[in-house]
C-alpha cells in the first residue's frame, strides 16, 4: 500500500509549536509526535495557558474544552507560532468504575484544527475515592503511591503499567492522531 508523502518544510525552516503547559512531559511528547509525524524538527516551547476548567476535569465535554481553551489562550499570548497544542487530562465514571483519559486539541496559523482522545484506563478504587473527595488525579497518585510530582513524570499510566506505557508515549500517539488533518489537508 502506498501512503501519501509526509509534508516536509524547507530545510532552513523550523516551525514553532507552542504547548499550553509548562509540564515537561507535555512538551516532550509534543516535540516527539510532531517530529515523527512531519519527519522534520520543530522548536517546541511550553507556556502557561489557562484551561478555564476544573483542576480535575470530569467528562469528555469539560476535558475537551480544557484542551481547546489552552490553545485559545496560548494563541492569544503567543500569536506568532505556527501551531498551538492543548493537552488536558480528565476522568469520568461508568458502571465499571472511574477511568482516565486526555484530550488533545491542535490549531495551526491558518485556523485548521485537529483533535484526538487518548485511550482510557480504569483507576484503582482507592484513587477514584480520593478524586471523588476533590483531589486532582496527579495529587491522588502522589499521595497513594508515595510519589512526588508524578504528573511531571510517568503519571498514572506510568505508575499503573509499571512503566510499560509512559505518560509521554500515551500522549504522543493521540497527538499523532490529532495531526491527521495537517498531514492530509486536502481531506479536511
Amino acid at each position: 500500500m502506498n501512503f501519501p508523502k509526509r509534508q516536509n518544510f524547507q530545510a532552513s525552516e523550523k516551525p514553532l509549536v507552542i504547548v499550553g503547559s509548562k509540564n515537561p512531559v507535555k512538551i516532550a511528547c509534543t516535540e516527539s509526535a510532531f517530529t515523527e509525524t512531519f519527519d522534520k524538527g520543530f522548536v517546541v516551547n511550553g507556556i502557561i495557558a489557562a484551561s478555564q476548567v476544573s483542576d480535575q476535569p470530569k467528562g469528555d465535554q469539560e476535558t475537551y474544552l480544557g484542551a481547546k481553551n489552552r490553545v485559545i489562550n496560548a494563541k492569544s499570548t503567543f500569536p506568532e507560532a505556527d501551531y498551538w497544542v492543548g493537552i488536558e487530562g480528565g476522568v469520568d465514571e461508568d458502571e465499571r468504575g472511574m477511568f482516565a483519559f486526555a484530550w488533545i486539541y491542535i490549531e495551526d496559523k491558518s485556523g485548521r484544527s485537529g483533535k484526538a482522545k487518548t485511550a482510557t484506563f480504569y483507576l484503582p478504587d482507592a484513587i477514584a475515592a480520593l478524586i471523588q473527595k476533590g483531589m486532582e488525579l496527579g495529587n491522588a497518585d502522589d499521595q497513594y503511591f508515595d510519589q512526588k510530582n508524578s504528573k511531571h513524570g510517568g503519571g498514572s499510566v506510568g505508575i499503573l503499567t509499571r512503566g510499560v506505557i509512559s505518560r509521554q508515549t500515551y500522549y504522543s500517539q493521540a497527538i499523532n492522531l490529532a495531526l491527521i488533518p495537517f498531514v492530509n489537508p486536502e481531506l479536511f
